[in-house]
Protein backbone atom coordinates (compact mmCIF):
# COMPACT_ATOMS: atom_id res chain seq x y z
CA UNK A 1 0.00 0.00 0.00
CA UNK A 2 1.49 3.49 -0.95
CA UNK A 3 2.45 5.61 1.78
CA UNK A 4 0.55 8.89 2.48
CA UNK A 5 2.15 11.83 1.60
CA UNK A 6 2.05 14.38 4.78
CA UNK A 7 2.89 17.89 4.75
CA UNK A 8 3.66 19.06 8.66
CA UNK A 9 2.65 22.39 9.40
CA UNK A 10 4.44 24.58 12.51
CA UNK A 11 8.12 22.68 13.93
CA UNK A 12 7.61 23.95 17.17
CA UNK A 13 6.90 21.69 20.77
CA UNK A 14 3.97 19.73 18.91
CA UNK A 15 4.93 19.84 15.49
CA UNK A 16 8.38 18.31 15.79
CA UNK A 17 6.60 15.57 17.90
CA UNK A 18 3.91 14.38 15.29
CA UNK A 19 7.05 14.91 12.32
CA UNK A 20 9.20 12.70 14.66
CA UNK A 21 6.03 10.17 14.68
CA UNK A 22 5.17 10.24 11.09
CA UNK A 23 9.42 9.84 10.43
CA UNK A 24 9.34 6.52 12.83
CA UNK A 25 6.02 5.41 10.98
CA UNK A 26 8.21 5.08 7.67
CA UNK A 27 6.40 2.09 5.92
CA UNK A 28 3.03 4.05 5.66
CA UNK A 29 4.20 8.25 6.14
CA UNK A 30 6.42 9.95 3.71
CA UNK A 31 7.14 13.67 5.02
CA UNK A 32 6.99 15.91 2.01
CA UNK A 33 7.55 19.45 3.71
CA UNK A 34 8.09 21.27 7.40
CA UNK A 35 6.14 24.36 7.13
CA UNK A 36 7.15 27.47 9.94
CA UNK A 37 7.36 30.54 9.52
CA UNK A 38 10.67 30.61 11.47
CA UNK A 39 13.77 28.67 9.38
CA UNK A 40 15.74 27.95 12.53
CA UNK A 41 12.98 25.22 13.97
CA UNK A 42 12.23 24.12 10.55
CA UNK A 43 15.70 23.71 9.57
CA UNK A 44 16.44 22.28 12.40
CA UNK A 45 14.06 19.61 12.47
CA UNK A 46 14.74 18.94 8.90
CA UNK A 47 17.92 18.04 9.31
CA UNK A 48 17.72 15.66 12.36
CA UNK A 49 15.15 13.97 10.20
CA UNK A 50 17.87 13.40 7.50
CA UNK A 51 16.89 16.34 5.39
CA UNK A 52 13.42 17.13 4.38
CA UNK A 53 12.15 20.10 2.05
CA UNK A 54 11.17 23.32 4.14
CA UNK A 55 8.80 25.85 3.24
CA UNK A 56 7.85 29.36 4.72
CA UNK A 57 4.22 29.23 4.09
CA UNK A 58 1.52 26.84 4.01
CA UNK A 59 0.21 28.08 0.51
CA UNK A 60 3.18 27.34 -1.60
CA UNK A 61 4.27 24.17 0.50
CA UNK A 62 0.71 23.27 -0.16
CA UNK A 63 0.50 23.95 -3.92
CA UNK A 64 4.49 22.51 -4.09
CA UNK A 65 3.91 19.08 -2.78
CA UNK A 66 -0.36 18.18 -2.67
CA UNK A 67 0.22 15.85 0.30
CA UNK A 68 -2.45 13.07 1.13
CA UNK A 69 -2.09 14.89 4.94
CA UNK A 70 -1.52 17.82 6.63
CA UNK A 71 -0.20 17.84 9.78
CA UNK A 72 -1.67 21.50 11.91
CA UNK A 73 0.56 22.36 14.77
CA UNK A 74 0.53 26.09 14.64
CA UNK A 75 -1.26 28.53 16.77
CA UNK A 76 -4.88 28.05 17.12
CA UNK A 77 -5.92 31.32 15.13
CA UNK A 78 -4.53 29.80 11.78
CA UNK A 79 -5.81 26.27 11.97
CA UNK A 80 -9.37 27.03 10.07
CA UNK A 81 -7.80 28.78 7.43
CA UNK A 82 -5.39 26.21 6.82
CA UNK A 83 -7.88 22.72 7.48
CA UNK A 84 -10.35 24.27 4.59
CA UNK A 85 -7.50 24.97 2.27
CA UNK A 86 -6.69 21.26 3.05
CA UNK A 87 -9.82 19.70 2.95
CA UNK A 88 -11.05 21.47 -0.28
CA UNK A 89 -7.92 20.13 -1.82
CA UNK A 90 -8.57 16.82 -0.99
CA UNK A 91 -6.18 15.84 2.20
CA UNK A 92 -7.16 14.01 5.28
CA UNK A 93 -6.08 16.43 8.47
CA UNK A 94 -4.36 16.05 12.17
CA UNK A 95 -6.00 19.32 13.82
CA UNK A 96 -3.59 19.92 17.00
CA UNK A 97 -6.47 21.03 20.12
CA UNK A 98 -8.26 23.26 19.61
CA UNK A 99 -9.82 22.57 16.15
CA UNK A 100 -10.93 26.10 16.19
CA UNK A 101 -10.80 29.21 17.63
CA UNK A 102 -14.83 29.53 17.23
CA UNK A 103 -17.63 26.79 17.42
CA UNK A 104 -18.76 27.83 14.24
CA UNK A 105 -15.16 27.63 12.34
CA UNK A 106 -15.29 23.99 14.57
CA UNK A 107 -18.18 22.98 12.94
CA UNK A 108 -17.50 24.38 9.76
CA UNK A 109 -14.45 22.30 9.69
CA UNK A 110 -16.32 18.91 10.91
CA UNK A 111 -18.60 20.00 7.99
CA UNK A 112 -16.22 20.00 5.43
CA UNK A 113 -14.22 16.64 6.20
CA UNK A 114 -17.80 15.31 6.08
CA UNK A 115 -18.77 16.83 2.33
CA UNK A 116 -15.52 16.13 0.98
CA UNK A 117 -14.81 12.68 2.49
CA UNK A 118 -11.68 13.32 4.71
CA UNK A 119 -10.45 12.30 8.00
CA UNK A 120 -10.00 14.82 10.80
CA UNK A 121 -8.37 13.82 13.93
CA UNK A 122 -7.84 16.71 16.81
CA UNK A 123 -4.76 16.26 19.11
CA UNK A 124 -6.74 15.60 21.85
CA UNK A 125 -3.60 13.32 23.41
CA UNK A 126 -4.90 12.30 26.36
CA UNK A 127 -7.38 10.04 24.59
CA UNK A 128 -4.72 7.66 23.64
CA UNK A 129 -3.06 7.70 26.78
CA UNK A 130 -3.65 3.99 28.37
CA UNK A 131 -3.07 5.82 32.22
CA UNK A 132 -5.81 8.52 31.23
CA UNK A 133 -8.01 5.87 29.56
CA UNK A 134 -7.85 3.99 32.84
CA UNK A 135 -8.50 7.13 34.77
CA UNK A 136 -11.67 7.62 33.33
CA UNK A 137 -12.48 3.91 33.22
CA UNK A 138 -12.16 4.22 37.04
CA UNK A 139 -14.20 7.09 37.25
CA UNK A 140 -17.16 5.43 35.66
CA UNK A 141 -17.83 3.21 38.14
CA UNK A 142 -17.95 5.39 41.20
CA UNK A 143 -21.58 6.29 41.00
CA UNK A 144 -23.33 9.29 39.65
CA UNK A 145 -23.30 12.43 40.08
CA UNK A 146 -19.56 12.69 39.75
CA UNK A 147 -16.87 15.81 41.07
CA UNK A 148 -14.30 16.26 38.81
CA UNK A 149 -11.30 18.50 39.81
CA UNK A 150 -8.71 19.27 37.83
CA UNK A 151 -6.26 21.84 36.86
CA UNK A 152 -2.66 22.58 35.13
CA UNK A 153 -0.60 26.02 36.20
CA UNK A 154 2.46 26.00 34.62
CA UNK A 155 5.51 28.90 36.23
CA UNK A 156 6.33 29.79 32.73
CA UNK A 157 9.64 31.79 31.63
CA UNK A 158 12.22 32.19 28.94
CA UNK A 159 11.25 29.94 25.71
CA UNK A 160 8.14 28.45 27.32
CA UNK A 161 6.91 32.46 28.21
CA UNK A 162 7.28 33.53 25.14
CA UNK A 163 4.92 30.71 23.88
CA UNK A 164 2.60 31.03 25.94
CA UNK A 165 2.07 34.79 25.26
CA UNK A 166 2.06 33.93 21.77
CA UNK A 167 -0.89 31.75 22.14
CA UNK A 168 -2.47 34.65 24.73
CA UNK A 169 -2.41 36.43 21.33
CA UNK A 170 -5.90 34.15 20.63
CA UNK A 171 -7.13 32.63 23.44
CA UNK A 172 -7.18 32.04 27.17
CA UNK A 173 -5.52 29.73 29.34
CA UNK A 174 -8.58 27.75 30.44
CA UNK A 175 -9.86 27.82 26.34
CA UNK A 176 -6.42 26.42 24.85
CA UNK A 177 -5.65 23.55 27.87
CA UNK A 178 -9.28 23.41 29.16
CA UNK A 179 -10.25 21.68 25.90
CA UNK A 180 -8.43 18.42 27.41
CA UNK A 181 -10.10 18.30 30.44
CA UNK A 182 -13.27 19.61 29.89
CA UNK A 183 -13.07 16.53 26.87
CA UNK A 184 -11.96 14.22 29.86
CA UNK A 185 -14.89 15.30 32.14
CA UNK A 186 -17.47 14.70 29.48
CA UNK A 187 -16.02 11.04 28.63
CA UNK A 188 -16.51 10.42 32.65
CA UNK A 189 -20.18 11.85 32.54
CA UNK A 190 -21.26 10.98 29.24
CA UNK A 191 -24.01 13.61 30.09
CA UNK A 192 -25.05 16.69 28.12
CA UNK A 193 -23.59 20.20 29.96
CA UNK A 194 -25.73 22.56 30.76
CA UNK A 195 -24.13 25.49 32.33
CA UNK A 196 -21.26 27.06 32.97
CA UNK A 197 -19.41 29.61 35.25
CA UNK A 198 -15.58 31.41 34.98
CA UNK A 199 -13.96 33.62 36.86
CA UNK A 200 -10.29 35.22 35.03
CA UNK A 201 -7.60 37.40 36.35
CA UNK A 202 -4.85 39.29 34.87
CA UNK A 203 -1.80 38.56 36.19
CA UNK A 204 0.45 40.44 33.87
CA UNK A 205 0.53 43.65 32.08
CA UNK A 206 2.66 42.17 29.13
CA UNK A 207 -0.19 40.92 27.85
CA UNK A 208 -2.50 41.82 24.71
CA UNK A 209 -5.17 44.18 26.47
CA UNK A 210 -8.21 42.36 27.52
CA UNK A 211 -6.56 38.66 27.88
CA UNK A 212 -5.98 37.30 30.91
CA UNK A 213 -3.44 34.49 32.19
CA UNK A 214 -5.60 33.02 35.01
CA UNK A 215 -8.78 31.26 35.04
CA UNK A 216 -11.15 29.11 36.65
CA UNK A 217 -14.03 27.20 35.15
CA UNK A 218 -17.14 25.19 36.69
CA UNK A 219 -19.50 23.03 34.69
CA UNK A 220 -22.49 21.44 35.80
CA UNK A 221 -23.84 18.42 33.65
CA UNK A 222 -27.45 16.86 33.23
CA UNK A 223 -26.50 14.21 35.51
CA UNK A 224 -26.04 16.37 38.48
CA UNK A 225 -22.10 16.13 38.01
CA UNK A 226 -19.98 19.15 37.94
CA UNK A 227 -15.88 19.60 37.48
CA UNK A 228 -13.88 22.50 38.01
CA UNK A 229 -11.02 23.12 35.76
CA UNK A 230 -7.87 25.90 36.63
CA UNK A 231 -5.17 26.75 34.16
CA UNK A 232 -2.53 29.91 34.85
CA UNK A 233 0.29 30.76 32.72
CA UNK A 234 3.40 32.98 33.35
CA UNK A 235 6.25 33.44 35.77
CA UNK A 236 4.48 34.40 38.53
CA UNK A 237 2.56 31.35 38.67
CA UNK A 238 2.96 29.28 41.94
CA UNK A 239 4.43 25.19 41.68
CA UNK A 240 2.63 24.25 44.80
CA UNK A 241 -1.04 22.28 43.89
CA UNK A 242 -0.39 22.95 39.74
CA UNK A 243 -1.16 19.25 38.96
CA UNK A 244 -4.66 17.68 40.11
CA UNK A 245 -6.59 15.33 39.00
CA UNK A 246 -9.50 14.12 41.47
CA UNK A 247 -12.59 12.42 40.69
CA UNK A 248 -15.13 11.61 43.41
CA UNK A 249 -18.60 9.78 43.22
CA UNK A 250 -20.58 8.69 45.63
CA UNK A 251 -18.99 4.76 46.02
CA UNK A 252 -15.51 6.90 46.15
CA UNK A 253 -12.77 8.38 43.92
CA UNK A 254 -9.73 8.20 42.17
CA UNK A 255 -6.82 10.29 41.87
CA UNK A 256 -3.66 10.79 39.86
CA UNK A 257 -0.66 10.81 41.99
CA UNK A 258 2.91 11.41 41.91
CA UNK A 259 3.93 8.39 44.17
CA UNK A 260 7.17 7.54 42.21
CA UNK A 261 7.95 11.27 42.57
CA UNK A 262 9.02 11.82 38.60
CA UNK A 263 7.04 14.67 38.15
CA UNK A 264 9.88 16.93 39.22
CA UNK A 265 11.17 18.99 36.43
CA UNK A 266 8.69 22.50 37.29
CA UNK A 267 4.96 22.48 36.06
CA UNK A 268 5.85 23.66 32.86
CA UNK A 269 7.69 20.61 31.15
CA UNK A 270 5.80 18.85 28.76
CA UNK A 271 6.25 15.90 29.70
CA UNK A 272 4.30 16.60 32.72
CA UNK A 273 1.33 17.36 31.94
CA UNK A 274 -0.10 14.37 30.68
CA UNK A 275 2.51 12.07 32.99
CA UNK A 276 0.32 10.20 35.62
CA UNK A 277 2.85 7.92 37.06
CA UNK A 278 0.09 6.29 40.07
CA UNK A 279 -3.84 6.31 40.26
CA UNK A 280 -5.07 6.11 43.52
CA UNK A 281 -8.56 3.91 44.18
CA UNK A 282 -10.51 4.86 47.40
CA UNK A 283 -13.67 2.76 48.22
CA UNK A 284 -16.59 4.08 50.85
CA UNK A 285 -17.59 0.99 51.63
CA UNK A 286 -17.77 1.11 55.53
CA UNK A 287 -18.74 -1.83 58.25
CA UNK A 288 -21.31 -1.07 61.04
CA UNK A 289 -18.73 1.04 62.90
CA UNK A 290 -18.07 3.17 59.70
CA UNK A 291 -14.96 1.82 59.69
CA UNK A 292 -12.98 1.48 55.75
CA UNK A 293 -13.82 -2.12 54.87
CA UNK A 294 -11.75 -1.89 51.71
CA UNK A 295 -7.75 -1.01 51.35
CA UNK A 296 -7.23 1.52 48.83
CA UNK A 297 -6.06 0.49 45.41
CA UNK A 298 -2.75 1.76 43.82
CA UNK A 299 -2.36 1.30 40.12
CA UNK A 300 1.01 1.60 38.92
CA UNK A 301 1.08 3.48 35.54
CA UNK A 302 5.00 4.41 35.50
CA UNK A 303 5.23 2.30 32.15
CA UNK A 304 3.26 4.77 30.79
CA UNK A 305 4.31 6.61 26.96
CA UNK A 306 6.29 9.39 26.90
CA UNK A 307 5.46 12.88 24.91
CA UNK A 308 6.81 11.92 21.54
CA UNK A 309 5.47 8.06 22.41
CA UNK A 310 1.56 9.38 22.84
CA UNK A 311 2.32 11.54 19.46
CA UNK A 312 3.10 8.48 18.00
CA UNK A 313 -0.43 6.68 19.25
CA UNK A 314 -2.05 9.60 17.70
CA UNK A 315 -0.51 9.47 14.28
CA UNK A 316 -1.43 5.71 14.39
CA UNK A 317 -5.03 6.47 15.06
CA UNK A 318 -4.85 8.76 12.30
CA UNK A 319 -3.28 5.90 10.36
CA UNK A 320 -5.71 3.39 10.95
CA UNK A 321 -9.00 6.19 10.29
CA UNK A 322 -7.39 6.29 6.73
CA UNK A 323 -6.73 3.62 6.08
CA UNK A 324 -9.95 1.44 7.09
CA UNK A 325 -12.18 4.32 6.38
CA UNK A 326 -13.85 4.60 10.26
CA UNK A 327 -16.30 6.86 11.06
CA UNK A 328 -14.72 9.61 12.87
CA UNK A 329 -18.24 11.85 13.35
CA UNK A 330 -17.96 11.41 17.03
CA UNK A 331 -14.64 12.09 17.55
CA UNK A 332 -15.28 15.53 15.76
CA UNK A 333 -18.56 16.13 17.45
CA UNK A 334 -16.64 16.24 21.04
CA UNK A 335 -14.20 18.11 20.22
CA UNK A 336 -16.77 20.99 18.61
CA UNK A 337 -18.80 20.20 21.73
CA UNK A 338 -15.33 20.50 24.48
CA UNK A 339 -14.43 23.61 22.45
CA UNK A 340 -18.37 24.75 22.79
CA UNK A 341 -18.07 24.74 26.41
CA UNK A 342 -14.48 26.54 27.29
CA UNK A 343 -15.59 29.25 24.95
CA UNK A 344 -18.72 29.50 26.57
CA UNK A 345 -16.22 29.97 30.16
CA UNK A 346 -14.15 32.52 28.29
CA UNK A 347 -17.53 34.19 28.00
CA UNK A 348 -19.11 33.77 31.54
CA UNK A 349 -15.14 35.10 33.08
CA UNK A 350 -15.45 38.21 30.91
CA UNK A 351 -18.95 38.87 31.39
CA UNK A 352 -19.13 38.06 34.59
CA UNK A 353 -22.23 35.70 34.58
CA UNK A 354 -22.93 31.97 34.24
CA UNK A 355 -23.64 30.90 30.88
CA UNK A 356 -26.58 28.44 29.78
CA UNK A 357 -25.64 25.98 27.67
Amino acid sequence: MARLRVLVVGCGNMGASHARAYHGLTDDFEIVGLVSRGPDSREKLAAELGGLPTFGDFETAYEATHPDVVSINTYPDTHAAIARTALAGGSHLFVEKPLAETVEEAQAIADLAKEHGRKVVVGYILRVHPAWQKFIEVAQTLGKPLVMRMNLNQQSRGKDWVTHKALMDSMSPIVDCGVHYVDVMCQMTRSRPVRVSAIQARLSEELQPGMYNYGQLQVTFEDGSVGWYEAGWGPMMSEIAYFVKDVVGPKGCVSIVDRAGERKDGSADVDSHTATNSLRVHWQDRDDGDEFTRPDEWIDTTDEPDHDGLCLREQQFLLDAIRRDVDLSDHLADAVNSLRIVLAADRSAREGRTIEL
